[in-house]
């Protein structure tokens, strides 16, 4: 696990202990990360709400959240991830609707096709200048 993500994790944690030891009795123990205050699961407007709000915070452009998770999953393909290990952390069973919907072409792999387009293109140039 990098160590952004344990440190991210561990104060994470520790902000849920003190928030339980708080609260006591009325803390709702739901195992799971993305809880509110009170420890129950955020729904997915609550995320999102959240998430533009530290965006806006940290001086990021805003994204989609989908988006973001696109980014995340090509970026580990793109660095030899395997693609089951992508589904599975996706929480597809199918590896191919990870593939699809996930994992896009990174910006050289679109390079490399508009340059073997170009020579496609110059060579016919001549049979345009006929036409």
């Amino acid at each position: 696990m990098p160590t952004m993500v344990a440190t991210a994790l561990r104060w994470f944690k520790a902000i849920q202990a003190a928030e339980r030891l708080a609260l006591g009795a009325d803390y709702v123990d739901s195992c799971h990360m993305a809880v509110n205050e009170i420890g129950a699961v955020l729904t997915t407007k609550q995320l999102r709400t959240r998430a533009y709000l530290l965006m806006t915070i940290v001086l990021l452009r805003r994204v989609r959240l989908h988006d973001a998770r696109a980014s995340c999953f090509t970026y580990l393909a793109d660095n030899g991830v395997k693609d089951h290990i992508l589904a599975r952390w996706a929480g597809h069973t199918n590896v191919k609707t990870t593939k699809k919907w996930y994992v896009k072409p990174n910006v050289e792999d679109l390079r490399g096709a508009a340059q073997t387009w170009s020579g496609l293109v110059m060579a016919e140039g001549g049979v345009r200048e006929k036409l």
